[in-house]
């Protein structure tokens, strides 16, 4: 059976969206029976499922996960504009490290009538156009980051309420070992995974993939050499 035209022609950001979903409806329903399982062991009743997706526990889990990876595309969006590595198809060649040249890049006298219109207008237009991946990946992860923080304390004083403590400050919190513990477990993650791909990409091969140079290039070639 053949696929709508949409579905093809957008068949990658599809997918994961549909797994995005998936993967999100699965964590809901296991975060609420542990959620559940910690009330009953600290003497609670248990909670609706509507009850815990809409709590600062779920929240916090969600915002830390999403704040992390927006982090990782951030800050590989930018390192790979200056930095290298030899060899590996997820890196530029080798002697066009930086912004490069308006021709090169396509923007001003040099975009082609195909081109986004804020590439062809010059000025400031041009120049957030130039940089608006970069912008929108830092603001997706200040807000998630922001968001984290602000379900994180909640969540934090709900537990030391049941402990019968008091709660604490948002800024306390983000000073507090359970924040940056949460936090930096992901950013490790994504850091190594991130650092893997770049490496293994140098070696490795994954036929049709453009996350892969073509198979039968050599180690040495670097970004779309061939």
């Amino acid at each position: 059976m053949r696929l709508p035209r949409f579905v093809r022609e957008n068949g990658l950001s599809l997918f994961f969206l549909l797994i995005f979903v998936l993967a999100l409806v699965g964590q809901a329903f296991a975060g609420h029976a542990e959620y559940n399982g910690q009330l009953r062991v600290d003497g609670y009743p248990p909670v609706s499922l509507g009850h815990y997706v809409t709590s600062s526990d779920f929240a916090t889990d969600v915002a830390e996960n999403w704040q992390s990876e927006y982090l990782q595309f951030f800050l590989y969006i930018m390192a790979t504009v200056w930095l290298v590595q030899r060899g590996s198809s997820e890196s530029k060649e080798l002697d066009r490290a930086g912004t490069e040249s308006d021709q090169r890049q396509k923007v001003g006298g040099y975009a082609t009538g195909r081109s986004p219109r804020w590439a062809r207008t010059g000025g400031w237009r041009t120049g957030l156009y130039s940089r608006s991946l970069g912008l929108v990946m830092a603001v997706a992860f200040g807000l998630s980051w922001l968001a984290q923080s602000i379900a994180g304390v909640s969540a934090h004083n709900e537990e030391r309420l049941r402990q019968l403590q008091d709660p604490i400050s948002w800024s306390s919190y983000l000073a507090s070992a359970d924040f940056w513990s949460r936090t930096l477990q992901n950013w490790q993650s994504e850091f190594l995974a991130v650092a893997s791909m770049a490496v293994f990409a140098i070696y490795l091969r994954q036929r049709g993939s453009p996350e892969s140079k073509p198979v039968g290039a050599p180690h040495a070639a670097t970004g779309s050499e061939t």
